[in-house]
């Protein structure tokens, strides 16, 4: 009786149901199933969408680096100017970075991301657009003679300044006054900084997006695969700059046969345009799939959650109208404003985030710094053309960070790292990392061997900057002190030009002139040889080969071992701050990096190098132009000691970190209730702290207690 009795009230209750169930299968019809497709297409789609818009940006951000060099020899800058034209960059980004972050996160951020691409894809092309405004490229040289395309007479470099050094001098100043390149530059500075605008909502708004709808434990793996994709586009970038370097700027409109100079020339420009073409092209289809997103996704958990919560069915006309809420009224500017200044007040008054903002800000200085003036370092200290320079960055020191990054990434995973074991794990290899890029101050090489600048025309070494660039050899030449085009003589010492080493008579054409009867060389006792010379620098010797080598294996163990804990350090920043306040924390953190360090290091980076120098070319003015010479010694001393002082205090700040990082999070992971007294709960324990924000009865002290 009991039983039929149970089932016959099971039948009764089915039956009542069933017009419920018949409204609620509608409803799944409409509602679950968008809902799912919606979390695990979208999710997916914006994720990819995320990643080739940072290959897009890191691209273009490389082009700009790999162009450093070409930029400062076209437009006759110092090391200086041209950082100042690279700080540009985050200029841009300071413009718009903190309301970007903050507002942006309120608005449609797909979009916000797809119209930043378009601003990035313009801003490429801008900085591109000076070269087809201004003239063929007029590279410094001694020998300006009238071009002939069947040259076969002997020109002597001698007389060639005797009697018409005064009118070269007058039609050069007539043809300078009207030559308006020598601000052209300013395009390249302006397109610069408007690319850094676009590229200011990828960072913040995209991490923000995909932290508020993927799974937790999915972030760390989801931002390291970001930052993978975005190891690639300096890859490609560099890459990229090392075929354009070996381009000649106006390949397709001059004679290439006329060049006298190569790749392995400090006057040598590649097309550094066409870059920034390629670049723009990228950021421009970069835009395109978010323009499709959708506002919002809904997390797993919650779909899940959604769709279990269906069998009330006596709540279904109350869900429905939940989930068509009316449109809020419009808030006033003032609330905003109000609110805004409440939630940077709480970030600021955050002693774990500003600590680690202490830090990263010395971090980023030194790298910053160091990675702009990388590509020059090369060229000077171990005669590397700029083109090699560019290949060699782009294939042996970017890989080796790309997969440091994704594996650090795995091992936060695997490992379930919480605050304090992140925190060791990010410093130990920054911290090893720095220990290593100490060991560049001993693999440098010599200063070239340049007859009247760094060392004697008998090839005894002279003191720093005082140059005796006159000598008896050539007293019977006139020939010009400011002018910058060496010759290599036989006895293996480069000349300032083939005139003040003493040559008379010259065979060949372009490229492949060669210069004869060379009195200078004879004033070398130890010489007994040919007194010729070819145009160019002789090339530095085989020790410094060798120590160009070493110099590699080091940048790779110290990058690998710095990207290892870039993951976990990224994470850092996250989870020590309130969840509803990670996007303005984010923010933040970019325009403190993009303001002190950005902007000024690569500015102060280049003022040193300049100090460095030896010797400076001349333009068609007779001005100041491009650096030709650097002093290898000074300038390894300036590049590495400068970047070597500014990361040393920054691991005493990390110390100072993980002492504030222990004591927060071992008091919290104390408490049995939360996480079971785990030391290596941290990450679990913010979204404790996430989940009593949803909660309707949790107070603000319990808020804060993630801060």
């Amino acid at each position: 009786m009991t039983v039929e009795t149970e089932s016959s009230n099971v039948d009764d209750s089915n039956q009542e149901a069933e017009p419920a169930q018949l409204l609620d299968d509608e409803a799944n019809k409409n509602l679950p199933v968008k809902k799912k497709t919606s979390c695990c297409t979208g999710l997916k789609a914006f994720l990819a969408a995320l990643s080739f818009s940072y290959l897009s940006k890191t691209l273009s951000g490389s082009i700009m680096k790999s162009s450093i060099t070409q930029i400062e020899r076209r437009f006759d800058l110092t090391s200086s100017t041209v950082g100042l034209v690279d700080g540009s960059f985050e200029m841009g980004n300071l413009l718009v970075i903190a309301f970007v972050s903050y507002f942006g996160a309120k608005l449609h951020r797909p979009k916000v991301i797809a119209v930043g691409c378009f601003t990035m894809a313009l801003g490429s092309l801008l900085t591109a657009m000076p070269h087809f405004f201004m003239g063929y490229y007029k590279y410094e040289t001694a020998s300006h003679t009238a071009p002939s395309a069947n040259l076969t007479s002997r020109i002597n470099p001698c007389s060639l300044h005797q009697g018409v050094n005064k009118t070269l001098l007058e039609v050069s100043q007539s043809g300078c006054e009207k030559e308006p390149s020598s601000y052209m530059w300013i395009y390249i500075f302006l397109g610069n900084m408007l690319r850094g605008i676009g590229e200011t909502p990828i960072t913040p708004l995209g991490i923000s997006y995909l932290d508020d709808f993927a799974k937790e434990e999915d972030v760390p793996v989801y931002v390291a695969c970001l930052h993978t994709i975005a190891i690639m586009g300096p890859m490609f970038g560099f890459l990229l700059g090392s075929l354009c370097a070996k381009l000649y700027v106006d390949i397709g409109f001059v004679d290439l046969g006329n060049i006298t100079i190569t790749p392995q020339d400090s006057r040598w420009v590649g097309a550094w345009w066409l870059g920034f073409l390629i670049g723009g092209a990228t950021s421009f289809l970069a835009a395109i799939p978010f323009c499709f997103l959708p506002k919002s996704l809904k997390k797993l958990e919650e779909a899940n959650n959604d769709k279990s919560s269906h069998g009330l069915l006596e709540n279904m006309g109350a869900t429905r109208k939940k989930l068509t809420p009316a449109k809020p009224k419009p808030r006033k500017w003032s609330v905003i404003l109000k609110d805004f200044y409440t939630s940077l007040k709480k970030v600021l008054s955050n002693r774990m985030y500003l600590t680690l903002l202490c830090c990263s800000l010395l971090q980023f200085n030194s790298f910053i710094g160091f990675f702009t003036y990388k590509p020059k370092y090369l060229e000077q200290q171990y005669g590397q053309s700029t083109s090699k320079s560019n290949f060699l960055i782009g294939l042996t020191t970017l890989p080796p960070v790309g997969v440091g990054i994704f594996l650090g990434g795995l091992i936060m995973k695997k490992y379930k790292m919480g605050m304090i074991g992140a925190t060791k794990f990010a410093f130990t290899m920054s911290f090893l990392a720095y220990i290593f890029s100490l060991l560049q101050f001993f693999v440098g090489c010599e200063n070239h061997v340049v007859a009247g600048i760094t060392v004697s025309y008998e090839g005894k070494p002279i003191p720093y900057h005082e140059n005796a660039i006159f000598s008896e050899c050539h007293s019977n030449c006139k020939c010009a002190s400011n002018v910058w085009d060496p010759v290599c003589g036989d006895n293996g010492l480069t000349y300032i030009s083939a005139c003040l080493a003493g040559c008379t008579t010259s065979v060949g054409h372009g490229k492949n002139t060669v210069f004869h009867n060379c009195s200078c060389l004879e004033a070398s006792s130890s010489w007994t040889g040919n007194n010729s010379a070819t145009l160019g620098q002789c090339p530095k010797s085989e020790d410094c080969s060798r120590r160009f080598i070493y110099y590699t294996v080091i940048q790779v163990m110290s990058g690998f071992c710095y990207a290892l804990g870039a993951t976990p350090a990224y994470m850092i920043m996250f989870r020590c701050v309130q969840p509803e306040l990670k996007s303005l924390a984010v923010g933040l953190y970019t325009l403190v990096m993009r303001m002190l360090a950005g902007i000024p290091a690569p500015v102060y980076f280049g003022a040193l190098i300049d100090k460095t120098c030896l010797k400076w070319g001349s333009t068609s003015c007779g001005q100041r132009g491009a650096c030709r010479l650097y002093d290898s010694n000074a300038y390894r001393y300036v590049y590495f000691g400068l970047s070597a002082v500014l990361r040393g205090p920054s691991y005493l700040i990390a110390i100072l970190f993980f002492i504030l990082v222990k004591k927060h999070f071992q008091n919290k992971n104390s408490r049995p209730i939360e996480n079971g007294g785990r030391e290596d709960a941290p990450m679990n324990k913010e979204d404790n702290c996430k989940s009593k924000e949803r909660l309707p009865g949790s107070c603000d002290t319990e808020n804060e207690s993630c801060i």
